[in-house]
């Protein structure tokens, strides 16, 4: 029971921080990580809010899991929910800032937090995001690495999200280079018992990696976006 309520606590918080820093990223102004650039411009030009538009996009996403025979948990139905909830209630009380030096430690502060928010949500066991799933379900059935498939995936969405009109910046270029890394960190001084069965384990002993390498617990030991 204790467990369970770690594990229930890890999860939730993660997916609060994680939209959180959504919003904070997208109130810096800097650019955002390719899922989000899509999903920025998806709200753009459909009108509804970047919240919805990434809960659409995660049901949209879920859909492609029938063929890959993928099974979600209550935390892959707790990511779309919770994340959309939380970026379009923090970007409803964020101010936008305009002075360059708080927009870029907001933008710091924003990959930092979701660093921490990653580790917390998929250490919780409870189920990939959908996103996280997509990918980790090509891998099996293409049998491409992770590295190809996550490229691919993120490129799309990004070049897409570009043209629609989402803000691709210096603050992009952060979170690919930075967000791996800081994950890695996370993880090595994460209590185990927070990371419960989610395959974390085998990624503490695995070298530091970019964005596009960094492996999701699926990848490492089979059991997780952001």
């Amino acid at each position: 029971m204790r467990r369970a309520a770690v594990r229930g606590s890890a999860l939730l918080l993660g997916l609060i921080g994680y939209g959180f820093s959504m919003a904070v990223m997208v109130r810096a102004g800097l650019g955002l990580d390719p899922w989000d650039v899509f999903h920025q411009g998806l709200s753009l030009k459909t009108g509804m809010t970047i919240g919805t538009a990434s809960a659409v996009v995660g049901v949209a996403v879920l859909c492609a899991w029938v063929p890959l025979r993928n099974r979600p948990g209550i935390g892959t139905v707790a990511n779309v929910i919770v994340i959309a909830v939380t970026v379009d209630a923090g970007l409803a009380i964020l101010p936008t800032p305009t002075s360059l030096p708080i927009r870029i430690a907001m933008m710091v502060g924003a990959v930092v937090l979701n660093a921490i928010s990653t580790v917390l949500y998929i250490g919780a066991g409870l189920g990939p995001g959908p996103r996280d799933g997509l990918m980790t379900g090509l891998v099996v059935r293409t049998g491409l690495s992770v590295r190809l498939v996550r490229t691919s995936i993120e490129a799309t969405v990004l070049a897409v999200g570009w043209l629609l009109g989402g803000t691709v910046g210096v603050g992009t270029v952060l979170y690919a280079l930075g967000i791996g890394p800081l994950v890695q960190f996370f993880v090595r001084i994460t209590p185990n018992r927070v990371l419960a069965r989610s395959g974390w384990a085998s990624v503490v002993a695995a070298p530091v990696r970019t964005m596009s390498e960094c492996p999701m617990p699926e990848e490492t030991a089979p059991t997780p976006t952001c």
